[in-house]
């Protein structure tokens, strides 16, 4: 039996979305609220494919990029709309150490590993539960599985109220002591595709972001005084990524880790986006120490709905998550989940007309 196999629960009641080469059987699942606004998520991934949501003129659109079928999503391009972990981002040379062993990883970026490898949680099919008007997605992953040590139970739920909240609520026990970095990987355009997100309006409350090197690995807490990263006032994407910065240069635009202070156990607003064309504006709200800003550089190799592929830009992440090769930092033992111990995470995205 392979890994994914092995991954793969008991499908619960949904409706049919398609079938892998594998012979997996994907579904699809849909969250609604007051406002006729519809979530439909994958049991593939645990994975966001969709957000309609209104403009000012009460027109509907949706606000998230994604593949016409479930075959792109199963070969993991762009990691669009995916929960992905174990680890979030980026851990240097692929390896990590923890209590005096050093654990080898798959090297998929590079020299580094990527959000789990390319077997990580955006390719497994989880298990979905109704909750009462959420859904809850579960997954167990294995002692070992992509070279983390101990048996991880984990479950993400998602929640659509009325006043356009998508709150994410993430849960993890483990047999044995394993890093832990958990996100989602949604790409936003609020203007619902039309044109890139250049004009959109970014707002991050950060005073410091992760300096990285070729690589993409942080090397340094650096000042966004001064730079083409200081969003402490709405400023749009598309004249921040002119900046003749050497960051953006190396990333090919934004593609770095803000350091939003010590949340202490508290969600807290820390991002709002806006794109004046349509009025809509998405706000972010977490209890994690890092929100990773993405510009979409890279998504040309990733399938659009319309048979088609997407262009750089026509998509940005906002990911909350702990800080890349966090495991390999002095701030190691914070991402460290212990056996009887319960990683929480909680992450809202908000969306309204400004």
């Amino acid at each position: 039996m392979n890994r994914l196999q092995a991954r793969t629960p008991h499908p619960a009641q949904g409706y049919p979305w398609g079938i892998l080469p594998d012979r997996r059987k994907v579904g699809r699942y849909t969250l609604r609220n007051a406002q006729d606004m519809r979530v439909e998520l994958s049991d593939l991934g645990a994975s966001l494919l969709s957000w309609h949501a209104p403009d000012r003129q009460g027109r509907l659109a949706d606000v998230l990029l994604g593949h016409a079928g479930p075959g792109p999503y199963a070969q993991g391009l762009g990691y669009l709309g995916a929960v992905v972990g174990r680890w979030a981002n980026r851990i240097r040379q692929g390896r990590f150490e923890l209590d005096g062993r050093s654990y080898p990883l798959e090297r998929n970026d590079g020299e580094h590993h990527l959000h789990g490898g390319h077997l990580g949680f955006h390719q497994a099919l989880w298990r979905v539960d109704q909750d009462g008007h959420a859904l809850l997605f579960s997954l167990t992953s294995p002692d070992g599985d992509g070279g983390y040590p101990g048996q991880l139970e984990v479950q993400v739920r998602y929640t659509l109220d009325d006043d356009g909240t998508l709150s994410l609520d993430y849960r993890a026990q483990s047999s044995r002591s394993t890093p832990i970095n958990l996100t989602a990987h949604p790409y936003f355009n609020l203007g619902g595709g039309q044109g890139d997100i250049r004009d959109h309006l970014l707002y991050i409350d950060a005073e410091q972001f992760l300096a990285v090197d070729a690589g993409m690995i942080p090397v340094r807490q650096q000042s966004v005084a001064g730079s083409a990263f200081d969003f402490r006032h709405p400023a749009p994407l598309g004249s921040r990524l002119d900046w003749p910065d050497p960051q953006l240069k190396l990333a090919g635009g934004f593609d770095h880790c803000y350091c939003l202070g010590e949340a202490k156990g508290q969600v807290r607003e820390v991002a709002v986006a806006m794109d004046p064309a349509s009025g809509r504006r998405l706000t972010v709200s977490t209890d994690q120490p890092g929100l990773q800003l993405y510009t979409g550089q890279h998504l040309g190799a990733s399938p659009d709905r319309e048979g088609g592929h997407y262009a750089p830009r026509a998509g940005f992440c906002l990911e909350a998550q702990a800080f890349p090769d966090q495991i390999n930092s002095p701030l190691a033992e914070r991402c460290v989940l212990r056996p009887g111990q319960i990683y929480r995470q909680r992450t809202r995205y908000r969306l309204d007309i400004a």
